[in-house]
This record gives structure tokens, sequence and C-alpha cells, in this order.
């Protein structure tokens, strides 16, 4: 795609997202044929936030997450500073029509993982992690038929990325914990839900380890200082205003978020 393309697709989808309005795609001088062109105009959202880049976030991460958007395996999105909300806070429910909480298992980097031209190994990855946070990531998407809209278009679309809430850094020894078998407790509407760590990837490291090389092939940095969401442990549940949703992750800690 040329530069004025993909700076009119990002303009498109970030004035959508700004407005809670929803368009049936980009129009066809604008829209994504591969998840190169996606993630060229994901890129150019950067522009339009002035703070720097909060993190990162994975998309379909599990089955159940691929199922609900209609893709057949994980994407990366950005996580913008504005798009954060503090742990126990609320989450506005305007112009969202995905409706849907995922509980997550986040991380804080501590050194830079820089592009490379081979991939990192899952512990190269662990050895740059500072803290393990539990999560909660409220995504939506800018088109109306988030099902149809295919890979390419979603990529660009920030990886469907909306709100996030992040708890506090665990004072656990995760590292010696099993991730993979771990089952994070979630409270809503007086109902219990059971998180799974193997829904995500088959292990919540081995996504962090995807989304380090998913960047890694596009020239990207994984700075110190960003955090990363491995996407949601559990299938996507489905939300409402005045609705609490709280994520207790054990000895890893809790986070909650309520919706208005």
């Amino acid at each position: 795609m040329e530069r004025d393309q993909i700076a009119a697709a990002s303009r498109t989808l970030h004035e959508h997202w700004r407005a809670g309005t929803k368009l049936a795609g980009l129009e066809q001088a604008q829209r994504p044929q591969t998840r190169a062109d996606g993630y060229a105009i994901q890129a150019a959202i950067e522009r339009y936030s002035a703070a720097h880049l909060f993190g990162w976030k994975i998309a379909a991460t599990s089955e159940a997450g691929q199922k609900h958007i209609n893709v057949a395996g994980p994407m990366a999105g950005r996580i913008l500073a504005e798009t954060v909300i503090p742990d126990g806070g609320t989450a506005s429910m305007a112009g969202n029509e995905m409706r849907v909480a995922e509980p997550e298992f986040a991380f804080r980097m501590r050194v830079d993982l820089p592009a490379r031209s081979t991939p990192y190994s899952m512990q190269q990855v662990l050895d740059a992690v500072d803290t393990l946070h539990p999560a909660i990531e409220i995504p939506d998407s800018r088109f109306a038929d988030f099902v149809g809209a295919g890979e390419a278009q979603l990529i660009a679309d920030n990886a469907c990325a909306h709100l996030f809430v992040l708890g506090p850094a665990t004072t656990a020894d995760w590292r010696a914990m099993d991730l993979i078998e771990y089952r994070p407790v979630i409270t809503m509407r007086g109902e219990q839900f059971i998180g799974h760590g193997k829904n995500v990837l088959g292990d919540p490291r081995l996504a962090l380890t995807w989304l380090a090389n998913e960047l890694r092939q596009l020239g990207i940095n994984l700075k110190a200082g960003r955090v990363v969401t491995t996407g949601t442990c559990h299938k996507p549940l489905p939300i409402q205003a005045g609705d609490v949703c709280a994520a207790d992750f054990g000895v890893l800690g809790k986070v909650s978020v309520g919706f208005a």
C-alpha cells in the first residue's frame, strides 16, 4: 500500500474509534489485502496518541477468541495509553458493540527485545520480563460486522483493541508456577467462571514469545516498560452496563472493572 492510502485508512479507523461509530468496511483504496498492509495501517495509529505507547495486546490466542472474530490465528495490536482504565475503575459501554470482557495474563518488560533476524526463544523472552499482572481486556471493533471483516482489516483495526485494565504486579514467584494449568476465577452478576492458562495459545508464556517474534519480524523493538497482555484465558464474557467483572488470579492477584 502507498503511504497516503495507509494514512487515510488509519485516519478513518481512528475517527470511528473516537466517535464510537462503526463502518461496514474500509474503502477499496484503503483496504489492506495482507497482514503486512494491516500492520502498516495499525502502526499509523500511534501518531494520534499524545503519550508513549503503553503496550501490546494479542487477539485470538484461544480457539474461542478465534471463533469470536472469525480468524485462524493470533494478531498483535497496540495498547494506547489513553485506553487504559485504573484497576477498579469504570469502563464506558458507549459505542461498544462487541461487549465482552476478557481475563488475561499480562507481562511488563524489563529490558528491550530488539528486532533481529533470528527468533527469540521462550527463555530469552522470559528473561526480559520484569513483572506479571492480572488484567482485563475490553475489546471492540470499528467494523459493524467484525466477524466478516477478515484478518487484514482486523489487524488494521488495531486487532480489536479498545479498553484495558491492568492489575497490580504480583509478588508471587510466578516463574516457578505452572501457568498452563492456572485457573483464574472470574465473578460477574453473581456467577463464577473458571479460566484456564492453556487457553492462551497453550501457555501464556508461549503467547508472549509469539508476540515478541511477531514484532521482531515486523522490525519493531519490544521496549522495556511496555506491557504485553496475552489473550483471554476464558471465552469472551458478555457484559452490559451495570456489571462489575472481577478476576481473581489467586496468589497472582486480582483485578476488576465496572461498566457504565
